[in-house]
């Protein structure tokens, strides 16, 4: 078996890719053995199958949080104020790494059992499949774009508070599109995210009202593309890595010809910190850590059972929250702040165990 049918068989649901935000949970995955004598494990194979998927956790909460790390660090630190022009940059970064990765037999961009075609000329997109993909990429670009300038108008632990009431503008849209209604329990779950995010914000002390208002412009950007891709996504054979290279297709082109019309592209070329090598790094880890954190999502799915993913998203979100107040100015402790912060952890919890 080819190392390319190897992936295909261990593609996984499609993933939503950030920030910078969790996904629901995924079913249980199956993970391949090598069995010993008599078909029974042999402990080496368990140890190895064991440490394989506690490194593949490790590899996604790691680049998950690292990424949001330097998003930020260029845009508050650094004052660097085209967030369009680093989503482009990571666009055109993970297409060119997915490219690679393609002509290798790395990855496949279709689920299993599909095939594009058997030369490497055939194993990309057809223009056909682009133009049903056309709507989700446009609801991917709003996603990003809103994503990224969510980052720089408020601070980190507010951000993770106030996106995880992601869930409840979820909720509002399936409820509005198809009329489904959720159990109790998650209706609380949901609430006491929305309470926390209330109770945080009372004292936050770098509130800014904008901040507040393009943090909540993307968490219905999220519902949206989320409602899109149930829609959009069954109808092609792409996987996660099918999806992603449509997405830079489309919206690299635009997002070029956006930056150049409104002058962010010229004007970048002036920034003060251009030539540094340190901001030079920030943007080059930017870049490659937006594509590892797709790569490292669809392993930690493919390997490791729902119940790991949801310990690492809200371990995940802890760290970025310590983060914040330890590496970032805009971040100031306050009893208050904490309690609401807390409450949002309690409810994101109680939500993700609700939807295992």
């Amino acid at each position: 078996m080819s190392r390319r049918d190897d992936i295909r068989q261990r593609s996984a649901t499609e993933l939503i890719t950030a920030s910078q935000d969790r996904a629901e949970p995924y079913k249980d995955k199956e993970v391949p053995q090598k069995r010993g004598h008599g078909g029974v494990l042999s402990v080496d194979s368990v140890a190895a199958s064991r440490a394989r998927s506690g490194i593949i956790a490790l590899s996604y909460m790691a680049c998950a949080i690292l990424l949001i790390f330097f998003n930020k660090l260029a845009l508050s630190s650094f004052k660097f104020p085209y967030s369009n022009l680093i989503t482009l940059l990571q666009l055109i970064c993970s297409n060119m790494l997915l490219a690679l990765l393609v002509r290798l037999d790395v990855v496949s961009l279709t689920k299993e059992g599909e095939v594009l075609g058997s030369s490497p000329s055939q194993r990309f997109v057809p223009l056909s499949t682009l133009k049903v993909i056309l709507p989700l990429s446009l609801a991917y670009l709003l996603y990003m774009v809103l994503g990224m300038a969510s980052l720089k108008g408020v601070n980190l632990p507010m951000y993770t508070t106030l996106r995880r009431t992601t869930a409840a503008f979820t909720m509002s849209a399936e409820f509005a599109l198809t009329g489904k209604r959720q159990p109790p329990l998650i209706l609380v779950s949901v609430s006491l995210m929305v309470l926390g995010a209330i109770v945080a914000g009372l004292r936050d002390f770098s509130f800014d009202a904008w901040g507040y208002f393009v943090v909540f412009a993307s968490n219905g950007s999220t519902a949206l593309y989320l409602a899109t891709i149930s829609r959009l996504g069954k109808r092609t054979s792409l996987n996660s890595f099918g999806l992603m290279w449509c997405n830079g297709l489309i919206c690299a082109p635009i997002l070029l010809i956006v930056t150049f019309l409104n002058g962010d592209l010229l004007e970048a070329l002036s920034f003060e910190y251009l030539h540094t090598l340190k901001f030079q790094l920030v943007l080059l880890l930017s870049c490659l850590l937006a594509f590892a954190l797709n790569y490292t999502i669809f392993l930690n799915t493919a390997v490791n059972s729902a119940l790991t993913q949801t310990v690492c998203g809200n371990l995940k979100d802890a760290v970025v929250i310590v983060i914040g107040f330890q590496s970032f100015s805009d971040a100031r402790f306050d009893p208050i702040n904490m309690v609401g912060i807390l409450l949002g952890i309690a409810g994101s919890v109680m939500y993700a165990v609700l939807k295992l």
